[in-house]
């Protein structure tokens, strides 16, 4: 079953539970989709974009609830940060720190990199290698790490 397909099944199902803020976040990824199938001609669109996209919405939404949170509007954080969860659940597993130290330390091998200035060639290595599976924030903290 593709990304599309689920979605509109879980959208159906949440019209019919009555889940208005799921059905909020269901409806944004719908569109999101949408707009992707038809800017790339109006074909199918890959799995490696769909995830792209998801990263996208959940990003945005984890960015704006803390700009809520900045403002004292609880309300409104905790309304992006359920739908950050609900869209991150699309997602394929991301992988944790413990997992990426050992990636990362080979990629670092790999490159040849000795010091922080190399940071460029780690990260251009480690976002390729690892898309989708975590996200940069992550990857950029712990390259850091290893480096220093």
């Amino acid at each position: 079953m593709s990304l599309t397909d689920k979605i509109n099944e879980d959208i159906r199902k949440a019209m019919l539970a009555r889940e208005k803020d799921k059905l909020e976040a269901l409806r944004a990824v719908k569109s999101a989709l949408l707009l992707a199938m038809t800017s790339e001609g109006g074909g199918e669109v890959t799995e490696e974009t769909e995830t792209k996209l998801l990263q996208k919405l959940v990003k945005q939404r984890r960015e704006s609830a803390d700009i809520y949170e900045g403002q004292n509007r609880a309300d409104l954080a905790a309304t992006e940060r359920f739908q950050a969860e609900i869209i991150s659940a699309y997602l394929p597993a991301q992988l944790g720190p413990d997992e990426l130290k050992p990636i990362i330390s080979k990629i670092i091998t790999e490159v040849g990199a000795s010091g922080i200035k190399d940071m460029g060639k780690v990260m251009a290595a480690a976002s390729a290698q690892l898309s989708g599976k975590a996200d940069n924030k992550t990857i950029s903290m712990l390259v850091k790490e290893l480096l220093t």
